[in-house]
């Protein structure tokens, strides 16, 4: 279940709140009984480093896998050693 941050409009209050993705948004504080409104904040997923975006998800065709000096082997293919 998601963690939604709440701020009540008449205390300052920030307080986190645990509910399904059906639950309605809360509405009063837990403190003063205040008006609240849900905040929008950052989530902890990130996507860090490279090669993801490059290797998984680039719009550049992958280069072809021609044997090493048309012998028929792939023995020094950098695609073969990774297969390994």
């Amino acid at each position: 279940m998601p963690m939604y941050e709440y701020r009540c409009d008449q205390c300052g209050v920030v307080f986190e709140a645990r509910q399904k993705f059906s639950d309605a948004p809360l509405t009063e504080c837990n403190s003063c009984g205040g008006s609240v409104q849900k905040l929008i904040s950052q989530t902890s997923f990130s996507l860090k480093g490279n090669g993801w975006y490059q290797q998984g998800y680039s719009e550049k065709p992958a280069p072809a896998c021609a044997p090493a000096g048309g012998g028929g082997s792939c023995a020094g293919c950098p695609k073969a050693a990774a297969n390994e």
